[in-house]
């Protein structure tokens, strides 16, 4: 048999139709159609049971997804490995990271890094949900987490401090009685609900966001007060720290990589290379170089 068709079957019991299931593969529903029937001719066995509501995997079904599943992590497993044989820093890397560190914090240092290793092509995944490195989704990883997943290597840059920020026209105000801007229910794994039942009244809440990726703006135009990193708050001249620091929003700063790829030339250097930058921006990161004013 071949590997498409565990890739067809697999995707079918995924997305629960072929319609669905051939849009993810980029083939016709159609020629998805013959060819599942093939693979059920050859097999001589029902795959799916078809019911309005879609397919439902048979027992030879759930066997063949399974198989695919190991096929797919021999797979990574083995280009992880040939990747980590990489003796020079040349080639393809690719970092995934939130987009919140993307403008202030990484392009700069991403400037720099292709000035010394013009061999190595970057490609910058930008993405609140944390890629699958096991999959070979992406090669490093800069995080802002206090739990990184256990299967992978790396180092802890920094500390992200937080603070509540606003112009200059609430200095003095009781926070609690501003306008506030906060990221909604399903940022960062409900944190900041917990910070905002805390903090700020709902009927006191004038603007969510369902990502920190523009939550520093609003605070600019003066929708209301917010809390925000103090990296990126402090930066800016019209913002003004309005308390101290928020130890319940507060994040490790982490690189990570697959085991398989630690020693692999490229990602060795982007790793060395990172934790050299975020020395030099530590203080910033950690909210230390911009007391309240």
């Amino acid at each position: 048999m071949d590997w498409d068709d565990f890739r067809l079957v697999r995707s079918v019991a995924e997305h629960g139709g072929l319609a669905r299931a051939a849009e993810h593969l980029g083939i016709n529903p159609s020629t998805a159609f013959r060819r599942l029937a093939g693979i059920e001719a050859a097999l001589d066995t029902t795959l799916f049971d078809r019911h309005r509501a879609g397919y439902a995997l048979t027992g030879a079904g759930l066997a063949m997804v399974e198989a695919a599943g190991r096929m797919e992590a021999d797979v990574a497993r083995f280009t992880r490995e040939l990747a980590g044989q990489d003796r020079s820093p040349v080639g393809d890397l690719r970092i995934t990271t939130p987009a919140g560190l993307v403008a202030d914090m990484l392009m700069p240092v991403l400037a720099r890094f292709t000035v010394r290793y013009p061999r190595i092509r970057l490609h910058l995944l930008v993405s609140e949900e944390a890629l699958n490195l096991s999959r070979h989704d992406a090669d490093v990883a800069l995080r802002a987490s206090d739990a990184p997943a256990a299967n992978l290597v790396g180092r802890r840059l920094a500390t992200i401090a937080w603070a509540v920020y606003g112009r200059s026209e609430f200095t003095g105000r009781p926070t609690e009685e501003c306008p506030w801007v906060v990221p909604g229910n399903g940022v960062a794994g409900g944190r900041f609900v917990r910070f905002r039942e805390s903090h700020a009244a709902a009927e006191r809440v004038v603007l969510t966001l369902n990502t920190v990726l523009g939550l520093r703006e609003a605070v600019e135009a003066g929708i209301g007060i917010g809390p925000l990193p103090c990296w990126s708050a402090d930066a800016r001249p019209g913002l003004v720290r309005l308390s101290d620091h928020l130890p319940e929003l507060s994040a490790g700063l982490w690189l990570l990589t697959h085991p398989d790829l630690r020693h692999a030339a490229r990602v060795r250097a982007f790793m060395d290379f990172m934790t050299e930058e975020i020395v030099t921006l530590r203080p910033g990161i950690e909210g230390k170089t911009a007391p309240p004013r």
